[in-house]
């Protein structure tokens, strides 16, 4: 009795081995042997070596990452296709359980060598090591690419600026007569594909176009696909941060203007405007790029307005100045004028004097008339001081007209100067701000 159970017990467990599938008698499994057996991924997959293969390229661009305008570099996040045909990866559907499509390792069949010619980094994608391959033989090779390329970025129309960046792909070694390339979609539709770019960045997608055309070299001629991505600027944050506190701070020192030439209070408030425009100039210097091939337009107004503060406050301190000689010399000169007259009229009337009191010394007549002589002397002596101060006044009076006249004028020409600019300015920016939200 224990013989036949154990021998029923062991037919049990034959029959539950049989309806379990083993790995190796699934049709995956003879499949992925089948095609990986005999393959040699070191060989173009083509049976007629003068046929091209052809691979089609797609592009979508996720992210702008960082736009590095000092060193001209553009930092995307792009998603990649690639499709291209293995004739020698297709298989019968109907013969092997109607499996249509298999993923395989990357690393065992043969890939295009296609590489961004702009490529400046390392490259930065997620390790995906497998493919898709469907019965026909089409493979498709999706993954994330982190690129850094090279691109000529022009700042001149800082904050409005717009950028134009390409991504060209090619074969590194293979001629057009061994490896094309082609688009997987519509070039329309690759140009206004958007759903997958994050806007919530400082850059906004406006297009990608693409172009497809034929490099030639001494190496032979390379297909080649190129990726025009086109990108603008957010500019809000950098108007209210950069552009609106500059232009107020032009608007107070148009203000100063007003103030009377000469007065020493118009340099103390032409002072702190420039020390205030400095210290927003240094606080905002990282904000505004730089590069050494092109100036932005913003910083040629912030140099002009730092000019034209400059230009006043030194025309400010020049008039002070020579205001403060002139009033100096005036008050000298008339006192050395009555020191010289003084000198002169004691040297012509006193020897005369001297010898009619020698003559007559003891007359009396001759005393009154000595007396009066003297008084009448003084007086006029003390009148011709006064009008020559008067007229040393006047003559300084006359030069600080002049000199405050010149003044006023150039102060007319500075406010004008200051209106064109601002104006200018003004309307420069409201074109490009229209250009900006026209594309």
């Amino acid at each position: 009795m224990a013989l036949l159970c154990s021998c029923i017990l062991m037919a049990a467990m034959g029959l539950v081995a049989l309806a379990v599938p083993h790995p190796r008698s699934s049709a995956l499994h003879h499949l992925t042997k089948q095609l990986l057996g005999q393959y040699r991924k070191e060989v173009r997959p083509v049976h007629n070596w003068t046929e091209a293969t052809t691979v089609y390229l797609d592009l979508s661009v996720h992210a702008v990452l960082d736009v590095d305008v000092q060193n001209q570099k553009l930092k995307t996040s792009v998603w990649y296709h690639e499709v291209w045909n293995d004739e020698f990866l297709s298989w019968n559907s109907s013969m092997f359980d109607e499996i249509r499509e298999i993923s395989l390792p990357l690393s065992a069949i043969w890939a295009p060598d296609i590489i961004i010619n702009e490529f400046m980094d390392i490259e930065r994608s997620p390790d995906l090591p497998y493919v898709y391959v469907n019965s026909s033989g089409a493979i498709r090779n999706s993954k994330p690419i982190q690129v850094v390329s090279a691109c000529s970025l022009q700042t001149y129309a800082f904050p409005f600026d717009i950028q134009n960046c390409s991504l060209t792909f090619n074969s590194i070694l293979h001629t057009v007569e061994d490896i094309d390339l082609s688009f997987l979609r519509n070039r329309e539709d690759i140009r206004y594909h958007k759903k997958a770019f994050l806007n919530d960045s400082e850059w906004q997608l406006l297009s990608v176009t693409s172009a497809y055309s034929i490099l030639q070299s001494g190496a032979g001629d390379f297909a080649q696909i190129q990726f025009n991505v086109v990108i603008r600027r957010r500019p809000l944050a950098y108007v209210v941060s950069l552009l609106i506190p500059s232009i107020f701070l032009m608007l107070v020192d148009l203000g100063s203007f007003y103030l009377p030439p000469n007065c020493r209070a118009r340099i103390v408030f032409k002072t702190s405007v420039l020390v205030g425009y400095t210290v927003f100039r240094v606080n905002m210097s990282d904000e505004v790029p730089r590069t050494a091939g092109s100036t932005s337009l913003i910083g040629v107004f912030f140099t002009i307005c730092m000019a034209l503060l400059v230009l006043s406050l030194s025309k400010s301190i020049l008039l002070i100045k020579f205001l403060h000689d002139e009033r100096r010399g005036g008050r000298e000169q008339p006192l050395s004028c009555l020191r010289r007259d003084s000198e002169a009229d004691g040297s012509l009337t006193c020897p005369s004097t001297r010898a009619t009191c020698a003559e007559a010394t003891e007359s009396p007549v001759c005393q009154e008339h000595q007396v009066q002589a003297g008084t009448l002397k003084e007086v006029w002596l003390q009148l011709r001081s006064i009008n020559n101060h008067l007229q040393a006044r006047d003559k300084v009076y006359q030069q600080e007209v002049k000199w405050l006249a010149l003044l006023y004028r150039f102060d007319q020409l500075l406010f004008q100067s200051y209106l064109v600019v601002l104006g200018l300015y003004t309307l420069t920016l409201c074109s490009l701000w229209a250009l900006w939200n026209g594309l």
